[in-house]
C-alpha cells in the first residue's frame, strides 16, 4: 500500500464552495447540459426541511430533481437497488449526495451499479472493482465528518448478514463537491461531536498508518489541527458560521490523506459495530479510537509525540512517552466535552464476539498498512474491553 500510493493517481472533486448550493448545482448542469437529476438524501433531511428553499430554486431554474429519501444511517443494498430503479425509471441523467456519509455513499452505491449494470454490489466490494464512470456524481455534505465528499470508499451494509464493508475504488470519488457551512447549521450538537471526532479519526488512522507521502500525512495533519481548534468551538457555539466552514474542509482534507493512504484498526471495529447493531460510525469511531491508541503503544509514541508537538499539547522537552500520552488524553478530553460516551457496550453479546472479531480481522488485514499486525484475538478483546466499559 505505501508503493502504490506514491503512483495512484487519484484525482480531487472539483470543489465549489458556495452558500448558495442550488446556483452550484444549476452551474454544474448547465456546464454538461443536465436537466434531470436523482437526489439522495435521508428522511431526516426531509423532516427538517434543509432541502425545501434549494428544491424551489432547481424547480424555477426547470431543472427537474427525483428524490429518493429513504437511505438508512448505515446505507444497505436495498437502499442502493430501490433509488437506482429511480433513476432507470425517471430516466436521470446524473447524481446528488445531499447529506451526511451515509446519503453520499449510497449514491456513491447507485453510481458504482450504473457503472457496472451487471455487478451487483457484492460482487464490487474491496478494491478496484468499479473501474469506469457512467455519469457524473455532485456531493453536497451537510455534515463535516464522513470526508464522503472526497473519498474512492462507499461503506455499504449488508441488511441479511448484518455485515458491513466498503466498495474502494478511484471512480467513486464524486466529480463535484459543494461546501457550504450553512447547510450544518441545524446539526443537533451531538451529530456535530460524533461526526467531528469521525473526521479526527480518519486523519489520526492515515497518519499513524504505514502508507503515507507527503502529500496525504500534509493533509492529515491539515485536518487534525484544524479539528483541534474548531471542533469544540462548534459544538458549544453553533452558530460559529468560520468554525463550521473550517470544520469541512478538515473532513474533506481527512477525506483526501485516507483515500490514499487508508485508515485502521479503529475502522474494522466500529464498521462491525455498525452493521451489527447500527451503531452511528462516528460516535463509535470516537470511542474506540483511544483504546486502539493505548493498545498500540509503544509501536505508535513516536508518531502520536510528533502530533503531540504539531498541536503544542505539552512543551517540546517532554519525553516522547509524555507526549504520546498527552495526545491520547486529548482525544479522551474532546469526548468528554461533547459527551461522547460508550452508550452501546450493552449491545456486544458475548456470542456475537466471534463473528464481530472475524469479520473485523477480515476487513483490515492484509489491506489496511496498520503500525502493527493483529490477528482475531486483538480484535475480540478491544470488544471485550468495550462491553466492560458499561
Amino acid at each position: 500500500m505505501r508503493g502504490a500510493a506514491y503512483f495512484l493517481n487519484f484525482s480531487r472533486p472539483d470543489i465549489v464552495h458556495d452558500d448558495d448550493v442550488a446556483s452550484a448545482s444549476i452551474d454544474i448542469c448547465e456546464r454538461h447540459k443536465y436537466s434531470h437529476l436523482l437526489l439522495i438524501t435521508d428522511p431526516g433531511i426531509i423532516k427538517i426541511g434543509l432541502l425545501s428553499p434549494i428544491l424551489k430554486t432547481l424547480k424555477d431554474r426547470k431543472l427537474i430533481i427525483t428524490i429518493y429519501d429513504k437511505t438508512g444511517a448505515n446505507p444497505t443494498i436495498d437502499n442502493i437497488e430501490e433509488a437506482l430503479s429511480l433513476y432507470y425509471e425517471f430516466k436521470c441523467q446524473a447524481l446528488i449526495g445531499f447529506g451526511g456519509g451515509s446519503a453520499i455513499d449510497c449514491a456513491k452505491g447507485v453510481y458504482a451499479r450504473l457503472a457496472r449494470p451487471k455487478k451487483s454490489i457484492t460482487k464490487m466490494r474491496g478494491l478496484l472493482k468499479v473501474g469506469r464512470r457512467k455519469t457524473k456524481l455532485i456531493a453536497i455534505p451537510t455534515t463535516a465528518g464522513t470526508g464522503s465528499e472526497a473519498t474512492l470508499a462507499a461503506v455499504i451494509t449488508d441488511a441479511k448478514t448484518h455485515e458491513k464493508y466498503a466498495l474502494n475504488d478511484h471512480h467513486l470519488i464524486p466529480n463535484y463537491a459543494i461546501l457550504s457551512p450553512s447547510l450544518t447549521l441545524g446539526l443537533p450538537p451531538h451529530i456535530t461531536a460524533a461526526t467531528g471526532m469521525d473526521a479526527f479519526t480518519h486523519a489520526i488512522e492515515t497518519y499513524m498508518g504505514r502508507a503515507n507521502t507527503r502529500y496525504t500525512k500534509k493533509s492529515a495533519l491539515l485536518a487534525i489541527k484544524l479539528i483541534h481548534e474548531n471542533l469544540l468551538e462548534v459544538y458549544i457555539h453553533p452558530g460559529n458560521l468560520k468554525g463550521r466552514r473550517l470544520m469541512q474542509i478538515a473532513a474533506l482534507e481527512a477525506g483526501v490523506a485516507f483515500t490514499r493512504a487508508y485508515v485502521g484498526h479503529v475502522h474494522c471495529l466500529a464498521h462491525q459495530l455498525g452493521g451489527y447493531y447500527q451503531v452511528p460510525h462516528g460516535l463509535a469511531n470516537a470511542i474506540i479510537l483511544p483504546v486502539v491508541l493505548k493498545a498500540l503503544r509503544p509501536r505508535i509514541d513516536r508518531g502520536l509525540a510528533k502530533l503531540c508537538d504539531h498541536l503544542q499539547l505539552v512543551d517540546k522537552s517532554a519525553s516522547k512517552k509524555e507526549k504520546a500520552q498527552a495526545f491520547i488524553t486529548l482525544v479522551e478530553t474532546m469526548n468528554d466535552k461533547m459527551n461522547l460516551v460508550n452508550n452501546f457496550g450493552h449491545l456486544i453479546k458475548t456470542s456475537d464476539l466471534d463473528t464481530l472479531s472475524s469479520r473485523a480481522f477480515k476487513e483490515g488485514f492484509p489491506l489496511y498498512p496498520v503500525p502493527e499486525l493483529w490477528d482475531q484475538k486483538r480484535y475480540m478483546a478491544i470488544y471485550q474491553s468495550l462491553q466492560k466499559e458499561q
